[in-house]
């Protein structure tokens, strides 16, 4: 009996010991985006991709999380939403990880649903954008190197859709405010909270999206992939890593904190470096 209780012991402490480690320990993935319209100033370009913080912290002073940022170097960082939750609604993790991301690279942030559906939004905006970051509501900007230019755009979560249009008539709708004439031929990348939107985004003929909102589907089954996720349900089809439709390249990140479920499993909170390298 004493040995029974033994086993069990150490089972649940393994097992507590394995639920601490997949929700808080980071875990860093490199992905590569190849083209031949990417510039040639910006070959070699690094891009670190956050996502869906929902106030958690890493670290004191979100040290853990800011440290792994910083040794990657990037070029920029670009952050596509959640960073709050709304059903705990809290800005200060998310305010102090921003001013000290700013201190490594310019920081691109579009929000989620959670911060629209908040209803706080505007107060957010204006902390994060007091804090340093560049916050792209449905606008775009241009990012210059060498005299030679990439365009990032950034668009709302479409969970404020009313009256009779659909969530996709929603972001093409947004998508339509970002665009310009002088965009044409030009490498073209766009951050927005929600993957399942892919045939939008490629429609749009954008080269390069940032997207989060799956959390990875939460639980990952191995040699299987994620087993449920927001707006695609079970065994959803983007949750992690690099897709391509149609000439666009989409890089889903599985997100830092969770939500509504507690707790993360074979899916640990996630940082992705994107390097840009052009064909010749």
């Amino acid at each position: 009996m004493k040995n029974k209780l033994i086993i069990l012991g150490a089972i649940i402490i393994g097992i507590f010991m394995f639920i601490y480690i997949e929700n808080n320990f980071l875990e860093i993935n490199k992905l590569e985006v190849v083209s031949n319209r990417l510039p040639a100033s910006f070959n070699g370009y690094k891009i670190v991709h956050l996502s869906d913080l929902h106030n958690k912290t890493f670290g004191k002073n979100q040290k853990e999380l800011v440290d792994k940022v910083q040794k990657l170097k990037p070029d920029i960082i670009v952050f596509t939403g959640d960073i709050v939750d709304k059903r705990r609604y809290n800005e200060e993790p998310s305010v102090l990880l921003i001013e000290r991301l700013c201190k490594i690279a310019p920081v691109y942030y579009v929000p989620g649903n959670h911060e629209i559906g908040s209803g706080k939004l505007k107060n957010l905006q204006l902390r994060l954008e007091k804090a340093g970051a560049i916050v792209l509501r449905n606008e775009s900007v241009s990012i210059t190197k060498d005299k030679e230019q990439i365009i990032i755009s950034g668009i709302d979560d479409p969970n404020s859709v009313k009256g009779n249009i659909n969530e996709n008539e929603k972001v093409q709708m947004e998508i339509k405010l970002t665009y310009k004439e002088e965009f044409n031929n030009k490498y073209r990348i766009l951050l927005s909270h929600r993957p399942e939107k892919l045939s939008v985004y490629a429609k749009n003929k954008f080269d390069l999206v940032f997207s989060g909102h799956a959390h990875g589907g939460q639980i990952r089954i191995p040699f299987i992939g994620g087993l449920i996720a927001p707006q695609q349900g079970f065994f959803p089809k983007y949750t992690s890593g690099k897709y391509i439709k149609e000439g666009t390249a989409m890089i889903v990140s599985r997100g830092l904190g969770n939500s509504k479920a507690p707790v993360r499993v074979f899916n640990r909170p996630e940082i992705i470096l994107t390097t840009l390298n052009r064909t010749n």
